[in-house]
């Protein structure tokens, strides 16, 4: 009978101790005494607004300082779009440091998500997206689509064109669509040597046709089968395909 009122006691007397702990963790006291009140941001807000933020720390930070669930603020901002990546400190006595850093969108990938600069795939608004560049892609693949739009594209800033969508098929054909809507079919083995080949004789397959050029395909050996629009030209420029590779 005395063990057990000893144990008693000792349980009694942990609780004691324990529970204004409990309570000044979960904020059911002590938010008066110990609050909260400086917020540091650092961030770009380029995309992320500071009111954004603001109004996602708000509730975590109302029960004071030390009821501030870290690891849980930090999901809640993460969970913001265009957020990368999000740190959060406490600072005694009653300051809260919170760092972000935003995704720089490099294109759209696919119907509903961007693809980073960094090469991280992130669901965003598509407010502000339309004048990126559309890749389509298997995900693992990612990093071939950006190496070969960092190729593709300055290939044809002479001519005052974009490249506008990128596509790689699951067999591995590459496909380009430019800003005047001309289609590239580039398709397999080696397909770099095959589109600075076409851009390099672009200008002079332009200058020799007024029409626009709707199509054209590069899977041959020995040259492309080119597709116009509109009327025909005084003097086309002819490029003989030779078998497709």
């Amino acid at each position: 009978m005395k063990a057990l009122l000893r144990i008693a006691a000792w349980v009694l007397a942990v609780a004691i101790v324990a529970l204004p702990v409990v309570a000044v963790l979960n904020g059911w006291i002590g938010a008066d005494r110990w609050p909260m009140r400086r917020l540091v941001l650092t961030a770009e807000f380029r995309q992320v607004g500071e009111a954004q933020v603001r109004a996602v720390v708000a509730p975590h930070v109302r029960n004071g300082f030390f009821a501030v669930d870290l690891e849980r603020l930090r999901a809640d901002l993460q969970a913001l779009p265009w957020v990368r990546r999000v740190e959060v400190r406490k600072r005694w006595p009653d300051r809260l440091d919170v760092m972000i850093s935003e995704h720089n969108p490099l294109a759209r990938w696919g119907d509903d998500r961007m693809l980073s600069e960094n090469g991280d795939l992130f669901a965003a608004p598509k407010q502000g997206a339309a004048a990126l560049p559309r890749f389509d892609g298997p995900d693992a693949r990612r990093s071939e689509l950006m190496a070969f739009y960092s190729e593709a594209r300055p290939l044809f800033l002479g001519e005052g064109l974009q490249v506008r969508a990128l596509a790689l098929s699951a067999r591995g054909s590459w496909t380009l669509r430019l800003s005047d809507g001309t289609r590239v079919d580039v398709g397999r083995g080696d397909p770099q040597h095959r589109l600075q080949r076409f851009a390099r004789l672009l200008p002079q397959l332009r200058a020799g046709d007024t029409r626009r050029l709707v199509r054209a395909d590069l899977r041959y050996t020995n040259g492309f089968a080119l597709t116009w629009d509109g009327a025909p030209a005084p003097a086309p420029t002819p490029i003989a395909p030779q078998g497709k590779a």
